[in-house]
Formats: structure tokens, sequence, C-alpha cells
């Protein structure tokens, strides 16, 4: 209502369904006038707004781009390069019948390649009640934001979903993580409250990284020396990890760490 007196124009909250399954009643407007689609982060992170922009351009729309903060580009924050990062991946809110690890395999790639990880953690917003549903109503509930806390618990059970499916041990297999693989756990970057904790999986799952919105990285197996400098400032307390630099990595016979963490 505020930005609608302060603009003297309508606004309408487009929520997911809206801008996934109802996009032209955002973009065919602006055939006649000019509309605007304020997002979260930057418009061309996601998969759905540059659907969008292609819909718009191919029945004559002219579309103009306002580039914004994104967490794809203010992770650097945590000292991580952003040259040493890989491919992307969201982790979704596991249920009982349902637990996805398709990210696993993008996060052994990445590792692999010495890569790190930026995890995107989901966002539920308008979740139907299926009970209330039943009875004939319409009720949502409210807003969830998984944790670093939840990611972190959920990355663990898909390691040992990701050996099962395999048919093997800790011993058979090389997995593409551990619980003391060295991560990051950041919260609301930007504002004064910001919150970013460094410390191996496992020590993650009981860290109070406070409100929303959380993200995380699993490093690459190889932690650049300059990268830790930045890093190591944000190490939990009493955290069990050991930074190894690249120096004694280089001294050992193969010039590979001893231990894949």
């Amino acid at each position: 209502v505020k930005l609608e007196e302060f603009y003297g124009k309508p606004i309408t909250i487009a929520d997911r369904h809206m801008v996934e399954s109802e996009a032209e009643q955002i973009y065919l407007p602006a055939k006649e006038g000019n509309v605007a689609l304020l997002v979260v982060g930057d418009p061309v992170c996601a998969t759905t707004h540059t659907d969008m922009i292609i819909r718009a351009r191919d029945v004559g729309i002219k579309v103009e781009m306002i580039h914004n903060a994104s967490i794809m580009g203010a992770i650097g924050c945590t000292g991580l390069q952003l040259y040493n990062f890989g491919q992307t991946v969201s982790i979704p809110f596991f249920t009982e019948g349902w637990k996805p690890i398709s990210f696993y395999e993008k996060i052994d790639y990445n590792r692999r390649g010495g890569m790190h990880t930026l995890c995107l953690l989901d966002i539920k917003v308008k979740e139907p009640d299926f009970d209330a549903m039943m009875r004939g109503k319409t009720v949502f509930l409210p807003p969830r934001y998984m944790t670093v806390n939840t990611a972190s618990e959920q990355l663990l059970e898909a390691l040992e979903i990701a050996k099962e499916n395999e048919g093997g041990d800790e011993l058979t297999l090389t997995p593409a993580y551990s619980e003391d693989t060295l991560c990051v756990g950041a919260a609301r970057l930007g504002r004064e409250d910001q919150c970013i904790v460094a410390g191996t999986l496992k020590e993650l799952t009981t860290v109070d990284f406070g409100g929303p919105l959380h993200s995380m990285v699993i490093c690459g197996s190889d932690v650049h020396d300059l990268e830790w400098e930045v890093m190591k400032s944000f190490l939990k307390e009493g955290s069990s990890y050991v930074f190894t630099s690249a120096e004694s990595k280089a001294k050992q016979p193969d010039g590979r760490s001893n231990i894949f963490l």
C-alpha cells in the first residue's frame, strides 16, 4: 500500500505460481504501457525470469533489465574467490517420502575439480495446507526458510543415500564430501547483522545463524592460502578443522592431500 501511494500506480504481489504459470499476466500488458517486475537478487540468475524475457521478446515487447545485488556475487565476502566456484546447487526441503539428491553429483563434480559449491537453500512461501483443502478451505501455511543447520543435516543424509544407491560403504566409495569437509554458512549478507561462520559440515548443524535468508558453501578439495587468510576469521570457535597450505601439500610424495575431506 505504501509503495502504491508513493508511486501512484497499482502494485500486484507476484508469487511463484504467477511468475511460473501465469507469466503472460505480467508481460502482455507491456504491449500497451510500461510494466516493472521487481525481483529478489539479479533477474538473470533464475531461469524463470529468462523464460519470461524470451516470451516477451517473441511477441514484440521490448525488455529492459536493471541488474541487482545477488548472493551469486555477495558470497565472495566469505573470502572464497568467485573464480573458484563450480556449478551452483539448490537444496530442497526433504519430506518423509521425497528426498531428491540430484545436487550430490554436482557437488561431487565440483569438488573433484577443486571447485567450491554455492548451495541455495529452499524457501516455501504460500505453501497450501492440504488438510484444510480436504475440508474445502484454501489456507496457506506460514513461510518456511531453510536454515544452514537443516541444509547441513540433509547434506549428511544425502551422503548416506548416495552410498546406499551405489551399493557401497565408506571403505569402498570415495564420497563427494564428508562430515569433516570445510563449509561456510552465511545469513543475511549485506545487512548489519549478517552472520558468516566456517567449520566442518558436521559443526554447522549446530551453529545459530539467526533469521533468514541463509545460504552455504561446500568448499573445494583445495582451499587457496589467500582464501584461508580471510576465512580463518570466520572459523567456528573450537572447530576441529585444520587447514593444510598448498606449500605443505606440495611436500607430500604425490603433491596431493593424503586425506579427502
